[in-house]
């Protein structure tokens, strides 16, 4: 399945706005988590072929979709809710409701860059102790230049 190109800076862009509405009643750690990420995130645009920035996101986003379920659990104000309340939880909420179809986004981005989930399948680069590049026939390696 084929993912449409979907720009790095847009997702940072989109989470960077609804985070910054969500801190109007979640500060605090809610903006500490996310604003981190999205530095990470920033990070990732700025080195576009690290694939250590991009997986540090992509673990950075799916920690705080968990962080953002109990912050806006145990922080989400009962009585008193006026339309600005309103609107910054609701914000708040959709970030957290586009993290995983984010996080789908930037796996795939991380998997363009060479990421692999897993143990690594390619030994190719590893060479052992026991075959030696060089042969062991003394007459088939040429002339060896002498030292001074």
């Amino acid at each position: 399945m084929e993912l449409p190109a979907v720009n790095l800076k847009a997702i940072l862009l989109v989470h960077w706005l609804l985070t910054t509405w969500g801190c109007i009643v979640f500060s605090g750690p809610y903006a500490w988590a996310n604003f981190t990420i999205l530095a990470l995130g920033v990070w990732a645009v700025a080195q576009r072929d690290s694939v250590d920035a991009i997986s540090m996101f992509l673990g950075g986003l799916v920690v705080t979709v968990f962080l953002d379920v109990i912050h806006i659990s145990i922080f989400y104000p009962r009585v008193g809710l006026s339309d600005t309340v309103r609107f910054s939880a609701g914000m708040a909420i959709l970030s957290l409701l586009l993290k995983p179809f984010s996080c789908c986004l930037v796996y795939h981005m991380y998997r363009e860059r060479g990421g692999f989930l897993g143990p690594s399948q390619d030994r190719s680069a590893y060479q052992t102790i026991a075959s030696p590049e060089v042969p062991a026939d003394p007459e088939s390696r040429g002339s060896i230049p002498q030292g001074y």
